[in-house]
């Protein structure tokens, strides 16, 4: 494996770049989640600014930024929109293999494409009883090429791409398939009915017939073969947004209390801003933020150093991953504490439908349910005890009563 881009860019340049297009983004949040209207613009956006090729090296029309640059990033954009980081987390991890695949014609298409502006975006987990080595989406020959059949659901982001990265069964085997979004047989459907993170596309995707040629299977995925990148990779991505809801929550909370006249008879001051127990949530609420974006920032620390060697080495793979998850625990505390204990500043008028500050909890707690917390404990403390290897490769699905996934 080849190691990833130089990093070139400044930390003043992404921001002078990306600040003003986040500042934009946020002004219709709120709307936007009264609305339940899907973020195709702010996308656009995005895109316009090349977001998605931050990792992309400059030769290819990239930014070439560090994984660290790409992680403040993210919490910055999910302080603005929380939906959208998480609607680009596959895009992201499939950029970063293509950094690491060995040079050829294929790994520069497919950098080209992203540093012009592609989208990626995923349909791998199957509704029902398909798990990670039982997909019921097939891939089957249909003479130089193939054909794709199946439904997926949780399929993140992939109404905002140009790309779908797809997991499905050929022969037994599990691979990746890269398809067309708007290939012919392809529908997706914005039937996500979850109670937060509701902008981030992530309903079915039906597969019918589609065609697919033979340059377009990927290979096993993550975790099929051993120890990966990957998954902490897409995990870090997930407590990123919850670090800027974090950030969000706090500011939006802040501004609140500043222009508030109304008190209690019993309370410490006249002003709510004056208040010593309004100022300690407010004190709190910024600690969480902190602490959340330092974890985040840590973790990808550790993988720029692990991707810059090109990702092979398996004990550093095993403790990227060992401290990603150990960062999901005291993220998710963290967040859950902070976007509940907000309210406390102030009586009912703060939980106006108006203000939506309830989107802060119910989107933090959203995306504090991927990849459960408990079985992450569970995994970690087994791993430290036992020397039980962490789980690198796994998807919802059904068990057998032997423990075999179905």
């Amino acid at each position: 494996m080849t190691s990833t881009a130089p990093h070139a860019v400044s930390d003043r340049e992404l921001d002078e770049i990306f600040a003003p297009v986040f500042d934009r983004i946020a002004v219709g949040a709120v709307q936007r989640e009264i609305d339940r209207r899907l973020p195709y613009e702010e996308v656009g956006w995005l895109r316009e600014a090349n977001f998605g090729a931050l990792r992309v090296p400059a030769e290819y029309g990239g930014h070439g930024a560090s994984v660290r640059q790409l992680f403040g990033l993210l919490i910055d954009l999910a302080a603005a929109e929380s939906n959208l980081p998480q609607a680009l987390r596959v895009h992201f991890s499939f950029v970063e293999d293509q950094l690491l695949a060995q040079p050829g014609p294929a790994r520069e298409q497919w950098l080209r494409a992203a540093g012009s502006g592609a989208l990626v975006g995923n349909a791998i987990t199957e509704p029902g009883v398909g798990a990670v080595d039982r997909y019921r989406t097939r891939l089957t020959p249909d003479g130089a090429g193939w054909r794709l059949n199946g439904v997926k659901y949780y399929s993140t982001g992939s109404l905002y791409a140009d790309y779908i990265v797809a997991a499905a069964d050929r022969d037994g085997e599990r691979v990746g398939v890269l398809v067309d979004a708007a290939a012919e047989g392809v529908r997706r459907h914005d039937d996500w009915d979850g109670f937060g993170q509701r902008l981030t596309a992530s309903g079915t995707t039906e597969f019918d017939n589609v065609a697919i040629a033979a340059d377009r299977i990927l290979g096993p995925g993550y975790g099929v073969s051993g120890p990966t990148y990957a998954t902490a990779y897409l995990q870090l991505v997930q407590l990123a947004v919850l670090a800027g809801i974090a950030r969000r929550a706090e500011s939006d909370v802040r501004a609140w209390v500043a222009e508030r006249t109304r008190a209690y008879t019993h309370a410490a001051a006249d002003l709510p801003r004056q208040d010593p127990l309004v100022q300690q949530v407010i004190g709190q609420l910024s600690a969480a933020a902190f602490s959340a974006r330092a974890s985040v920032l840590a973790v990808a620390d550790r993988l720029d150093a692990v991707l810059d060697a090109g990702a092979s080495d398996e004990n550093e793979l095993i403790g990227v991953e060992l401290v990603s998850a150990q960062a999901q625990l005291t993220v998710i505390d963290t967040v859950l504490t902070a976007t509940t204990r907000l309210f406390e500043v102030g009586g009912a008028s703060i939980v106006s439908e108006q203000l939506r500050l309830d989107r802060h909890w119910r989107n933090a707690r959203t995306i504090s349910v991927h990849n459960p917390a408990i079985q992450k404990a569970r995994a970690i403390g087994d791993h430290l005890l036992n020397g039980t290897q962490l789980p690198f490769g796994w998807s919802a699905g059904e068990r057998t009563a032997q423990g075999v996934a179905r």
